[in-house]
Formats: C-alpha cells, sequence, structure tokens
C-alpha cells in the first residue's frame, strides 16, 4: 500500500495497514513497555495480533537479557511470548560468532551475564565477566597476560568497564587477526522522567579509540538482527513491518532492510525528529508510517470483525 513518508496511522488507512500485514518486528523498551509497565494497551494489541494469525517478533538492542529473561518479562507484563520469538543481541552475538565468523577459539567479554549465558549456550568459551581491579603501573598493563586461545573481542553492556578492561581490549586486538564484534553502539539509555545513563555504545567508542579499529557492530541498525529473523524463521518483507521508537536504530534498520517502518511516539523519538530528517532529506530515518502508541492500532483489528 502506498503512500507518503510519515504518514499517521488511523481509521481505514489503518484497517487497511494491519491486514497487509503478516508479521510484525517489535522493539521493546519504549515500544511495547517503559521500565517494568507495559504501554497501556500494548500486551492487548500483541496478543490479538497472534490471535489473528499475524507472527510477531521481539527485536532487541539490549545485551543485558538472554531470549528466556525477555520471555519471561514479556510473560510478566502481559505479552504471550516464546524464547523463540525474542532476538536480541546477547543472543545474535553468539550466532554470530558461532554462525557466521564459525570462531575457533575463545572470546575476551566485555559484557554481563546475559552475554555470557548466551555465549555459553552457543558452546563459545570466553573469558572477562566480572570485576578487573587495576593494579600495577604502566609497563605492567602493557605486559598484562593474554590468553594465547583468545580470539575475538565482544563489547556489551558491561557495569564493571573499566581501565583494565579497555587494556585488556587493546592488548587482544592488537593483534588484526582478532575479531572486533560490539553488540550495538546505543549511547544512552534513557530512563524514567527524562534521565538517561551511559549505554553500551560508549564502552564500544572507548575500546575502538584505544584499538585504532571499528567493531563489527551485531544490532541495530545493522541488518544482522533482522538476518537472523529471516533464517531461523523466514519472513515475507513485502508483509513485514519494523515497529520502533528510535529512529537511527528500529527505524533506520527497517529501511536498509527494505520492509516498511512505523515510528511510535511512546519512547525516545519524536515526530519533531521525524519531520526534521524528513526536511533535510535523511528518508532511511524517517518511518513509513507514525501513532501515538501501538495501541492506536487495537481499532483496526477489532473492525476486521464488522
Amino acid at each position: 500500500m502506498a503512500a507518503s513518508k510519515c504518514t499517521r496511522l488511523g481509521g481505514e488507512l489503518s484497517r487497511r495497514f494491519v491486514a497487509s500485514v503478516d508479521t510484525v518486528l517489535f522493539d521493546c523498551d519504549g515500544v511495547l513497555w517503559r521500565g517494568d509497565e507495559a504501554v497501556p494497551g500494548a500486551p492487548e494489541l500483541v496478543n490479538e495480533l497472534k490471535l489473528r494469525g499475524k507472527r510477531v517478533f521481539y527485536l532487541t538492542n539490549n545485551s543485558t537479557k538472554t531470549r528466556a529473561m525477555y520471555a519471561e518479562k514479556l510473560g510478566r507484563l502481559g505479552f504471550g511470548a516464546e524464547p523463540s520469538e525474542v532476538f536480541g543481541t546477547a543472543y545474535c552475538t553468539a550466532v554470530y560468532l558461532r554462525d557466521m565468523a564459525r570462531l575457533a577459539g575463545k572470546v575476551y567479554l566485555i559484557g554481563g551475564q546475559a552475554l555470557s549465558q548466551e555465549l555459553g549456550a552457543a558452546g563459545i568459551p570466553h573469558l572477562g565477566q566480572g570485576p578487573d581491579p587495576l593494579t600495577g603501573g604502566f609497563s605492567d598493563w602493557a605486559r598484562v597476560d593474554r590468553d594465547p586461545q583468545v580470539k575475538a573481542v565482544v563489547v556489551g553492556f558491561d557495569e564493571h568497564f573499566n581501565y583494565m578492561k579497555l587494556n585488556r581490549a587493546l592488548q587482544y586486538l592488537q593483534d588484526p587477526s582478532c575479531l572486533f564484534i560490539a553488540t550495538n553502539t546505543d549511547t544512552r539509555l534513557p530512563l524514567e522522567g527524562g534521565r538517561a545513563v551511559p549505554g553500551t555504545g560508549c564502552l564500544v567508542r572507548a575500546v575502538e579509540t584505544a584499538a585504532h579499529r571499528k567493531a563489527q557492530v551485531i544490532g541495530k541498525p545493522n541488518s544482522f538482527i533482522y538476518d537472523c529473523v529471516v533464517k531461523e524463521c523466514g519472513l515475507e518483507p513485502s508483509r513485514t513491518v519494523m515497529v520502533g521508537d528510535r529512529l537511527d536504530t528500529d527505524i533506520l534498520m527497517g529501511s536498509s532492510c527494505g520492509i516498511r517502518t512505523l515510528l511510535t511516539l511512546t519512547g525516545f523519538s519524536s515526530l519533531e525528529d521525524a519531520k526534521s530528517y524528513q526536511k533535510s532529506g535523511s528518508d532511511s530515518m524517517v518511518p513509513d508510517y507514525y501513532v501515538d502508541s501501538v495501541a492506536d492500532l487495537l481499532p483496526a483489528l477489532s473492525e476486521q470483525d464488522q
């Protein structure tokens, strides 16, 4: 269904849009929930979509939860979800290393428990998780012990990130054959009340700066998460939509993958942001459609019975 970019969905257009979609890819935080509370009407929408035979998948850049942890949270908030429907960067990073890179060695991990668990489930040995206190001086740091079996450095969100971890990553990455993988490059994690804390992208930039190398990024806006869904579940791009709250990750990924995009205004990006990109000609950051909330699509589903 053709439409100009950044069109508000409602009424008959919303009904036709829902009828034209078989698969819905949802970002999570800011789209389906905010913090530990579901966006009002979001669980009802997702469950109704499934009742209508639509397929739903959850795509998130957050590397601090496993697929099972996300399925548990989705269930707790009223969404019916299976771990196999969740595609997060912890899981997809492990898939990339196992299936694409075919890593024959260990990972030096800057990341948390969830990333460690997903690597372990994929059979990928790794080290580095947890605190790494700084000791010694410059000469000690340059000669820090290195495991010769480490063939990749992975950077995800790590609350224990410090100078020693940055230094260890540099020592491994001075070997050009050592892979350098980042789960995502989100620079901030938005919190309630307009607050924010530094995101994984800040850690990635630090390692990139030290190593004089760019990381291979798994998360949105790169297409690998989408590719994982296609490979494991199959989908028809012309009948698929990416629903997100961030123009620079969700919408950009959907655009680059050739699927329709829907911006919801319950999270990070504003309609003004989208209009600004539209005026500047940056169409890849402009959604095809927008709604105030994903719950705005509920009437279109109920109208299908009439």
